[in-house]
């Protein structure tokens, strides 16, 4: 059983140190203290195995702590770790001073900890086994003074088979530097037979400097009767294979307590340091590319800033994500996607300096630190260098179309002063270049955080909106130009937003897409729509349809047949009494799947219609494939249909495709008497617009209803 004491002010540390110090092996019995005196006091009648310790504490620091701690009987040999944010070598020859072995760094390794502690702990049970066998031995030469000499020799003999046993390397030297004895595994480590040079100097076989080194460690040894905290050092085997070794010095003394050699034990911890080295390089590069990651670029960025605490040093940060990139995984497969990732990568590493550094943050974000610059201008010509270098990168064997990317530029010290800020303001930046279309770069300004800030507001009371029942729906009245009668009418987001009135969606939906609030907003407006047009049936208004419009988040899910059926179940709704709007960027996205939701709607009677017609990627292919009972024609092109000859064409070639498909055509943004004449000559079956009635609330659309007796018999 092993006894870990370990010494924190702060309760959180303390926990995730026990908690990983019961983790090292079977039967650990792990204490904790918060205050370094108190810790103190316990173990002046309790002896752990191993103590970890932070430097930085309120009453004492952890040199100190460690200091006192050495002076308690039997503490001498205890291997002590020192918990340290502070990378200044004053701080570690303070605590080597005062009796430290090993040292981690803050915030901690969690692999690396255990690790470390384990290793300690080994090397101190293979102390403590020493020990106890001398102990033994020494009983033994009490029981018999008669028998002294045999027992003395017998138990020698023991002693160094056990001694020869060990997987450690095991030597003694006395006062002059001379060899007194060393084990087998010193022996096969060194490739020499070492009981020829009992009796001569350790410099006749070991290099002159590690002889000179030792030599002068184990004069300190005899000086001060104490032993050594562990270090560790670089041996070279016999084969000259360069290994690490945890290594230990302590004292032997006779019977008068005066030190007659200085005992040299050596762990090897070659397996530990090549563990440690690979946890380092997983923790801090990207597992498909290699490249840095977003732990070694801020790391980067905050050493380049240590440097130049004046702020007269001049570096860039370069977010870099691609645009369209999702367009090779969902063509290609994801593996293609990875391929051109990493030929992507190893083209941008040759456009950056030595010093420079190349990171991958995940998925299709880069980021360049360009260290040493003299002058902006700099940052101007490197971002339009990237943008060529991707727009021009092929990968040989690959049929991948030409890539664009969106970069934001971030400068120090004028664009932050610390590095996580730095990473903020440039990737706020590259969402703007982004906004504008893509293939640009754009440098961070201020008015980029208020933005932000701005937008983060608008985010919790949109939230807030939705809790509070805040959103409202106007209906704008649909006329059938057969009849003259209204048949229907279109549902219209609106927010009564407190201390504003009636908010346009315009000013609110964009950011709804963007954080996902567009979902739940969705479901609000379908099933108030649907409650809504069951009122009007229960009204006397039997065939009346209530049209909304659905975001393309929402056909991404999979779910809008599914919520459909479930709205239309709650409110008792006719589904013959409702309209689902798609614009064509919801077609675009996955024609298969979502000509399968729309059967599915289809069947449940459902109708279905295209808005803004004409605006995206107007086919005749995918109309054809897609069920849908309408066409709806942009208010851009009715606007000026009495002036521009060309959106005359247009309306007349979607009214000429509607009737040749069986297509209702319906044209919305009606303003005047002769656009509505032009849509009649045109062939148009239904319009809406300001001519009839803007969108007003469920009670003036009832009103409306009533005055004009404007409702449609058709069945």
């Amino acid at each position: 059983m092993s006894l870990i004491v370990i010494v924190d002010d702060r309760i959180t540390n303390r926990n995730i140190f026990a908690k990983l110090a019961s983790s090292i092996e079977p039967n650990v019995t792990v204490e904790t203290f918060g205050e370094p005196l108190e810790a103190l006091d316990w173990l002046v009648d309790n002896l752990p195995d191993l103590i970890i310790t932070d430097f930085k504490m309120p009453t004492i620091d952890g040199a100190e702590f460690i200091r006192r701690f050495r002076e308690l009987p039997g503490a001498s040999e205890i291997p002590v770790i020192v918990l340290t944010i502070y990378e200044e070598r004053s701080f570690r020859l303070r605590a080597l001073e005062a009796g430290a072995t090993d040292f981690l760094h803050s915030p901690v390794d969690h692999h690396e900890f255990v690790t470390r502690a384990r290793n300690l702990l080994k090397l101190h049970k293979h102390q403590k086994l020493l020990a106890a066998r001398a102990t033994t031995l020494e009983r033994e030469l009490e029981d018999s003074e008669r028998s002294r000499e045999r027992a003395l020799r017998d138990s020698s003999e023991r002693l160094a088979q056990v001694i020869d046993t060990l997987p450690i390397m095991i030597n003694a030297t006395g006062p002059d530097g001379s060899l007194i004895f060393a084990n087998a595994y010193q022996t096969a480590f060194s490739g020499k037979d070492l009981g020829k040079f009992i009796g001569k100097p350790t410099s006749a076989f070991h290099s002159p400097e590690q002889a000179a080194r030792n030599l002068a460690l184990d004069r300190l040894v005899f000086q001060t009767g104490k032993p050594l905290p562990a270090y560790e050092e670089e041996l070279a085997d016999v084969g000259g294979v360069i290994r690490h070794f945890l290594t230990t010095k302590s004292p032997l003394t006779n019977n008068d307590q005066i030190v007659t050699a200085v005992l040299t034990s050596s762990l090897d911890i070659t397996a530990r340091k090549r563990s440690e080295a690979h946890l380092r390089h997983v923790a801090h590069h990207d597992a498909l590319t290699d490249l840095p990651n977003r732990v070694s670029l801020l790391e980067n960025m905050r050493k380049l800033i240590t440097r130049s605490r004046r702020g007269d040093q001049l570096f860039g940060l370069y977010i870099i994500d691609l645009d369209g990139f999702k367009k090779i995984n969902d063509l290609f497969g994801h593996a293609a996607g990875d391929r051109y990732l990493k030929a992507l990568a190893r083209a941008l590493s040759f456009e950056i300096r030595e010093n420079d550094m190349l990171a991958r943050l995940g998925g299709d974000e880069f980021a360049i630190v360009q260290s040493d610059m003299m002058s902006t201008t700099e940052a101007t010509d490197f971002a339009n260098r990237i943008l060529t270098v991707i727009a021009g990168f092929e990968v040989p064997g690959e049929s991948f179309a030409p890539m664009s990317a969106s970069i934001g530029v971030a400068l120090y010290p004028s664009d932050a002063n610390d590095a996580d800020q730095l990473l903020i303001n440039a990737s706020l930046a590259m969402y703007r270049a982004k906004s504008e279309n893509g293939n640009s770069f754009s440098y961070f300004a201020s008015d980029m955080q208020t933005r932000a800030r701005v937008a983060a507001q608008l985010d919790g009371e949109l939230q807030h909106a939705l809790e509070r029942g805040e959103f409202r729906l106007f209906y704008q009245p649909q006329i059938d130009l057969a009849t003259g009668l209204v048949d229907g009418a279109e549902a219209l987001l609106r927010w009564n937003k407190p201390g504003s009135g009636i908010v346009a969606p315009g000013v609110f939906l964009p950011r709804a897409e963007e954080n996902g609030l567009i979902l739940p907003i969705n479901e609000w407006v379908l099933f108030e729509a649907c409650r809504a047009a069951k009122r009007w049936q229960q009204r006397g208004f039997q065939h009346l349809r209530v049209a909304i419009n659905l975001s393309p988040i929402q056909f991404r899910k999979r779910t809008v047949p599914l919520l459909v059926a479930h709205a239309l179940a709650e409110t008792g709704l006719d589904p013959r009494r409702l309209e689902l709007e798609l614009t064509e960027s919801i077609v675009m996205q996955d024609i298969d799947a979502v000509a399968e939701d729309l059967r599915k709607l289809m069947e449940m009677g459902v109708h279905i219609s295209i808005d803004d017609f004409g605006t995206g990627y107007s086919s005749l292919g995918y109309v054809k494939r897609l069920p849908v009972d309408r066409l709806k024609i942009d208010q851009s092109f009715v606007r000026t249909l009495a002036t521009d000859p060309n959106d005359a064409a247009i309306i007349r070639a979607i009214t000429t495709l509607g009737r040749s498909l069986n297509l209702g055509v319906l044209a919305e943004g009606v303003e005047t008497a002769e656009q509505l004449q032009r849509l009649r000559a045109e062939g148009c079956d239904h319009v809406q617009g300001f001519y009839f009635a803007k969108p007003m609330p469920e009670h003036e659309f009832l009103a409306y209803l009533s005055d004009d007796s404007a409702i449609a018999s058709i069945a």
